[in-house]
């Protein structure tokens, strides 16, 4: 097995425990709401240490309920995740597009260097 798959596959396993372990230990099981999001978290504490406290600002938009959030939360990370993977598609894209010219233009030449591929085929 490759290297760079045993990596993959441990940091696999390892958002897979992140996502897991909190379920199957029964963290916030004490709580009335046990996976609430930080927002709300910090709005207790502040309310706890604080009753008579006002804040500063009022949110621009306040979705119907806590399943729009959610999905518009889910939308914005959905985005986030489609830009990225396009950036760093095309990056891999030209790299290698590069890398074609660039053996081909050592072809046109004769310039035709080792092949490097075969030597490391055994190692990983």
């Amino acid at each position: 097995m490759k290297r760079n798959t045993k990596i993959n596959l441990v940091l696999l396993a390892l958002v897979a425990a992140l996502a897991v372990l909190p379920l199957a230990l029964g963290l916030g099981d004490h709580k009335k709401e046990p996976f609430t999001g930080s927002d709300s978290e910090a709005e207790t504490a502040i309310t706890e240490i604080d009753p008579d406290y006002e804040p500063w600002f009022s949110p621009l938009y306040e979705p119907p309920s806590g399943e729009i959030e959610s999905a518009l939360f889910a939308l914005q990370a959905a985005l986030g995740a489609g830009v990225l993977a396009y950036y760093f598609g095309l990056r891999r894209g030209r790299r290698q597009g590069e890398e074609r010219a660039r053996a081909g233009l050592e072809a046109e030449r004769g310039d035709v260097p080792a092949d490097d591929s075969r030597a490391g085929a055994g190692q990983g």
